[in-house]
C-alpha cells in the first residue's frame, strides 16, 4: 500500500508551540506524504490547501469508511465518532436538525450575554489581583459557562462537563482508556437531559435540538447524545478555551507589533480573530482520516480505494500558494479562506459562536487591561498537547 515511500512518525513534534517546519518541507516536496501516527494504519498526510480542501469536500473520501477501521489516531481508544463518523445523506439529515437550532440568528443574539459574562469574569480577575491565569480565570470558564446554558446544563454542575471536555480532548497520556469512562457518564447524564426536555420544552438549544424536525422525522436519542454530548462539548468549549490564550500568548510574545496596531485600531478585531484562528494551530495534528472510496490522484500521486487521508489543516493555513506571507501574523489581511473550522460537510457547526465568544473575550480583555503582559515571560506559560487540542493549560498575566 505505501510503495517504497518513506513513512514518518506523527505528529511531527508534540513539542512545538508553532506550527512543525516539516509541514512547510512536506508541502513543497512532498505534499502527499506516508506518516505513522500513535496508534492505527499508516495514512497519507495532505499538506497543500487544494489537497485538504478536495480531501475534507469530495464524495470520494469517506468518514464512514473509517469506523470500524484501525483508523489512525493519537488516543489507544477506538469508538465510534459519532456525526463525525457519517457521510451524506445520514449526515446531512442530522447537520441539517442541528442547524436549525444552531442558527446565526441565534448565535448573534447571545452577543450581549456574552459581553457581560466577559465583564463579570475580568472584574473577578481584577478583585483577584494579579497575575491571573488566563486560562484558569477567563478562557476556560467563559465557554464551559455558555455551552452549558445553551444546553440547559444547570450551574451546579458546570465543573462536571469541564472535567468531561478536558478529557475528551486533552488526554495527554494518549494510551488511556478516558473515553470509555467519561462516554458512559456523559451519555447516562445526556440522555436525562433529553428526558427532562421531552417531558419539558425549554427554548435552549437542547429543547430545539429535541423538538427539531425534519421532513416529520426527528433526532434519536443516541443522536441526540453523539451532537449534543461530544460534538458541541469539544467544538463548543475547547476552540474558545484553548484558542484564547494561545491567541494573546501569539500576539504577546511575537507579535508584539500587532498588538500594538490592534489596541490603536479596535475595529481591526473581527479581521485579527480570523487571522490568528489562520495562524495559530488549535488543534494537536492533522486528524479524523477520510478513506478513499476509489482511486483519486494527487499530481504524481495515486491515492488507492481505500487509503486513509489525514487534512493537515495547520499546513494548509500557511499555503503560500493561497495566503501571502503565510508564515507572517497580519490581522489587516483581507482574504483569509483559512481552514481552522474544517470544510466541506464537517464543517464546524459551532464556528459562529467560537467566533463570537472569541471576538467578546478579546475585545473586552484588551479594553480593561491596556498594559496586559507576561510578567514572567514566555517561559511562564505552560502547554498542554492532548489529543485533539493543544494550548497553554496555565498562562500568568498582568496588567
Amino acid at each position: 500500500m505505501t510503495s517504497d515511500r518513506q513513512i514518518r512518525d506523527y505528529p511531527f513534534d508534540m513539542t512545538e508551540v508553532d506550527v512543525s517546519p516539516m509541514y512547510a518541507q512536506l508541502r513543497a516536496e512532498e505534499p502527499m506524504s506516508w506518516v505513522r501516527l500513535p496508534y492505527g494504519e499508516p495514512a497519507w498526510l495532505a499538506t497543500r490547501y487544494a489537497d485538504v480542501k478536495l480531501v475534507m469536500a469530495d464524495p470520494r473520501f469517506s468518514r464512514e469508511m473509517a469506523q470500524g477501521l484501525d483508523q489512525p489516531r493519537l488516543r489507544k481508544e477506538l469508538t465510534g465518532d459519532g456525526i463525525m463518523g457519517m457521510d451524506p445523506p445520514d449526515h446531512t439529515r442530522l447537520r441539517k436538525l442541528v442547524n436549525k437550532a444552531f442558527t446565526a440568528r441565534r448565535v448573534e443574539q447571545m452577543r450581549a450575554d456574552i459581553k457581560s459574562r466577559c465583564a463579570a469574569l475580568i472584574d473577578a480577575m481584577v478583585e483577584k489581583g494579579q497575575p491571573a491565569d488566563l486560562v484558569e480565570d477567563m478562557a476556560r470558564p467563559l465557554p464551559v459557562s455558555v455551552i452549558c446554558d445553551l444546553l440547559g446544563v444547570p450551574f451546579s454542575d458546570h465543573q462536571t462537563f469541564r472535567k468531561w471536555t478536558e478529557g475528551l480532548t486533552n488526554d495527554s497520556t494518549m494510551n488511556g482508556y478516558v473515553l470509555e469512562e467519561i462516554g458512559g457518564e456523559l451519555g447516562e447524564y445526556m440522555s436525562a437531559l433529553i428526558a427532562k426536555r421531552r417531558e419539558e420544552p425549554t427554548d435552549d438549544l437542547l429543547g430545539a435540538l429535541v423538538y427539531a424536525r425534519d421532513d416529520g422525522d426527528k433526532l434519536t436519542e443516541d443522536e441526540l447524545i453523539a451532537i449534543a454530548g461530544p460534538g458541541l462539548l469539544t467544538g463548543g468549549v475547547e476552540t474558545v478555551s484553548s484558542g484564547l490564550p494561545s491567541f494573546f500568548f501569539t500576539l504577546l510574545a511575537d507579535f508584539p507589533d500587532q498588538l500594538a496596531l490592534l489596541r490603536s485600531r479596535p475595529e481591526l478585531l473581527p479581521s485579527a480573530v480570523e487571522e490568528l484562528l489562520r495562524y495559530v494551530p488549535v488543534n494537536t495534528a492533522a486528524m479524523f482520516a477520510r478513506y478513499a472510496t476509489e482511486d483519486v490522484r494527487f499530481g504524481d500521486v495515486v491515492v488507492r480505494a481505500g487509503d486513509p487521508v489525514m487534512p493537515a489543516l495547520a499546513a494548509a493555513n500557511r499555503d503560500p500558494e493561497v495566503f501571502e506571507n503565510p508564515e507572517q501574523l497580519d490581522i489587516t489581511r483581507q482574504a483569509n479562506p483559512h481552514m481552522a473550522f474544517g470544510h466541506g460537510p464537517h464543517h464546524c457547526i459551532g464556528a459562529a459562536l467560537a467566533r463570537l465568544e472569541l471576538q467578546e473575550s478579546m475585545s473586552a480583555l484588551l479594553e480593561r487591561f491596556p498594559d496586559l503582559h507576561l510578567p514572567g515571560g514566555r517561559e511562564s506559560v505552560q502547554w498542554q498537547f492532548g489529543v485533539i487540542v493543544r494550548g497553554p493549560v496555565s498562562m500568568p498575566v498582568g496588567w
